[in-house]
């Protein structure tokens, strides 16, 4: 049997074994989403949402791509996040990386590796602002993962700076936003920053009329 069968028969498998361990999941799932959670996360096959924080089907709302990036421009992150904060209204937004992340890897070379090279500026960026910090420190892995470090960061800041969550703090005081890094040695979510809902920002990145 070739692995793309194995999917079917996985699916197949698992949705019996859910419905025998609680009969009517599926039909109530049909009728209803409530997630508490928005999950930005990356691509890498490796750093599944639900099996990382042992969620089931239903509870957190996920967009994922290269690096986790929050872009001003990337109109389906954008809708994501508008569906999720506005019409969900989830409780939490988290932005999650990960260690040995391949997108902020290739971001701190000067290797062009093709039409990805327009989304690892961000990450480039990044890099400039935190420039003097990340220079300083000794090991290149050392960099590097606090180069996975700051982009989350700068993440979360930038959704801090969107209208679609300074709408959702001033309609309803949330979500609240948080940076988690995951590392893929022992499956451990490290926190590294929060901004509660409402945290002021720069007076140039507020909307007064919000």
């Amino acid at each position: 049997m070739n692995t793309y069968d194995q999917l079917i028969r996985n699916n197949k498998a698992w949705a019996e074994d859910m419905e025998r361990k609680d009969p009517g999941f599926f039909s109530r799932l049909v009728h209803v989403q409530n997630p508490e959670f928005l999950w930005i996360g990356c691509s890498d096959s490796r750093v599944p949402a639900n099996e990382i924080t042992g969620t089931l089907p239903g509870q957190i709302f996920v967009h994922r791509n290269i690096a986790n990036m929050v872009v001003n421009t990337d109109v389906n992150l954008l809708s994501v996040l508008e569906y999720a904060v506005l019409v969900l209204k989830v409780k939490h937004v988290i932005v999650c990386g990960h260690y040995g992340c391949g997108g902020v890897k290739a971001a701190m070379t000067d290797q062009s590796i093709g039409i990805i090279d327009t989304w690892l500026r961000n990450i480039k960026d990044v890099y400039r602002l935190h420039k003097e910090e990340v220079d300083a420190i000794p090991s290149e892995q050392g960099r590097f993962d606090r180069m996975v470090e700051l982009n989350v960061m700068e993440q979360v800041m930038d959704l801090a700076k969107t209208t679609i969550v300074q709408r959702g703090w001033a309609d309803r005081n949330g979500p609240d936003l948080h940076g988690w890094v995951y590392r893929l040695s022992d499956g451990i979510v490290h926190s590294v920053c929060d901004i509660p809902a409402g945290t002021a920002q720069e007076p140039i990145h507020m909307y007064g009329n919000l």
